[in-house]
């Protein structure tokens, strides 16, 4: 049964695959949008920047008159980082030989841990998947216009921008290549018609349209250190493979090829996308003195069935194991029970994913306190509670899935797999401070605190982070009486630890594992550090 065990493994690097770069969400939103918003901490709900009010609060168009054109860039630099450690007493297997992993660097340093590093940037393309930019920093742009007729209290826009967006990529011998070597989450807002109405002086209301390419895909290596691949590489040294000799053929043969819990089993690609994601924009101002504003906004969920392809490209050693081995007495009659690999070099094909892009509610103030000084405070609401699983559906029936089935009928079927997740909904503060400096120049400061919505059992490397806070400071220059110039210097950064056994996407190492754990038996620790510059120009024409 525990051999059976590692065919799920594959499927389960998969769906982590998928789901960890899903994870990547809640540190993803509203990082690549305005200059403006992110020197305030996105703390901006009754103070709309721009244009981009479309996102934050539709309502704040109305504070744009005749027709403007705005256009936006926003540099990012990310450094992610994961140490791998082997914790004191550290024997994964208890057999000789096979005690570490080569990861950690003990064989050669009784104190030594092995890191990962990357600093460059990946993107999702609509129709082609993971873009490796340059090393360095990568650039976002964002672009919208509105027209407000003159005399009419309506005011028209639609912007281009990305809403979500997550992506980075490693050297194909870093150290956290088995998760990932690549992966890029994107959510595209391509065209969002909006329209907002100033009903009084005190109030305006708005709403939009959004329509949006969702895009998730990842690029890995794959391993499973598990006990049973560790006495297979025990039997392989007792069985003399190396000589050519097989003692017990033809009733059993373990030679086909070398493999072990160190060992790479393969090399996995998935791409999945949405092209046509809508979902809908609510908001309202209400300004009852020059000095005070009130604003909320509400962004609709959007239930998606995101559609692409996967591709498993095994190694020679793991399918030569597996032919073998099927190929002896022994092997072909545990095999037709218990639906173990058949040793094909390669598996591929079609799978979908039930997917919901969550609902998210954001409210907060702007008030005066001095003429001078601008104090804004927001607090936002995202729903991923309702990423409880993830459900895979695949075109065909899949003989790893088969073996799922057996160990856990209420997660698989012969042709689909669900995988529970028990992610977090949560309540975000963010404030900020604008210096009116001078009739033209404004100075911003701002902070958001962002929690995560990953619960600790269910942490990884692809999904490098929990809680982070956001902080910014920027300006705002009026350049003419037409033109407005936005700038911004940000900096996040996440720290977590995740002691041995106590993540199943990642370090444990029970021989029943069914979900992936290239690292197990490790501490990991991993670090997030993202700076984001912008520039934001916006004019009339």
């Amino acid at each position: 049964m525990g051999i059976v065990s590692h065919k799920k493994r594959i499927l389960g690097a998969m769906a982590v695959s998928v789901l960890s770069c899903a994870a990547h969400g809640q540190l993803a939103q509203n990082l690549t949008i305005h200059p403006k918003a992110l020197a305030l901490g996105n703390a901006v709900t009754a103070d709309p920047p721009g244009i981009m009010a479309i996102h934050y609060n539709p309502a704040g168009l109305t504070k744009l008159d005749d027709r403007q054109l705005e256009v936006n860039l926003m540099g990012v630099y990310l450094d992610v980082d994961a140490d791998f450690h082997a914790p004191d007493g550290y024997e994964i297997f208890g057999i000789d030989g096979l005690e570490t992993d080569p990861l950690t660097g003990k064989q050669r340093d009784p104190v030594a841990n092995t890191s990962s590093h990357t600093n460059n940037v990946a993107l999702y393309v609509p129709g082609y998947g993971i873009l490796r930019t340059p090393p360095g920093p990568a650039v976002a742009p964002s672009a919208g216009f509105t027209i407000n007729p003159p005399g009419s209290k309506l005011t028209w826009g639609t912007a281009f921008y990305l809403p979500m967006a997550a992506g980075f990529y490693r050297d194909k011998d870093d150290p956290g290549r088995y998760q990932p070597q690549a992966t890029a989450l994107q959510r595209t807002t391509y065209l969002s018609p909006t329209v907002a109405y100033e009903i009084n002086d005190d109030w305006s209301v708005g709403m939009g349209i959004h329509l949006s390419h969702m895009g998730i895909a990842a690029d890995q290596y794959m391993r499973a250190p598990n006990m049973l691949l560790g006495v297979a590489e025990i039997l392989q040294d007792a069985f003399n493979c190396e000589s050519g000799d097989e003692p017990l053929q033809p009733w059993i043969a373990l030679c086909g090829g070398n493999v072990g819990p160190w060992d790479d089993i393969g090399a996995l690609s998935v791409n999945l996308q949405e092209t046509i994601s809508p979902t809908y924009a609510l908001g309202v101002m209400w300004e009852p003195t020059d000095w005070f504003s009130w604003g909320a906004s509400y962004t609709s969920e959007a239930e998606m069935n995101l559609k692409g392809t996967f591709e498993i490209e095994y190694t020679e050693d793991w399918s030569g194991f597996w032919q073998r081995l099927n190929g002896s007495v022994l092997g072909a009659i545990t095999s037709a029970i218990l639906s173990l690999p058949s040793g094909a070099p390669r598996e591929a094909g079609n799978v979908s994913m039930d997917l919901v892009y969550p609902q998210h509610f954001q409210t907060g103030i702007s008030v005066d306190v001095h003429p001078k000084l601008t104090l804004n405070a927001d607090i936002g609401w995202t729903d991923y509670k309702q990423w409880d699983a993830f459900v895979f559906q695949f075109d065909r029936n899949l003989e790893f899935l088969n073996a799922a089935r057996i160990l856990s009928p209420e997660n698989a079927t012969s042709n689909s797999l669900r995988l529970p997740l028990g992610f977090k909904d949560q309540w975000n503060w963010a404030f900020g401070m604008e210096f009116h400096a001078s009739s033209r120049l404004d100075l911003r400061a701002g902070v958001e605190i962002r929690d995560s919505v990953i619960p600790d059992d269910q942490r990884s490397i692809m999904a490098p982070f929990g809680g982070a806070n956001l902080y910014s400071v920027g300006m705002g220059y009026q350049w003419d009486k037409d033109t407005v110039i936005d700038m911004n210097l940000s900096y996040l950064q996440s720290i977590e630890s995740i002691p041995a056994n106590t993540s199943c996407n990642v370090n444990c190492d029970n021989i029943t594992n069914i979900i992936y754990n290239p690292y197990a038996g490790l501490d990991i620790k991993t670090s997030l550090r993202v700076v984001m510059a912008g520039l934001s120009f916006r004019t009339k024409f």
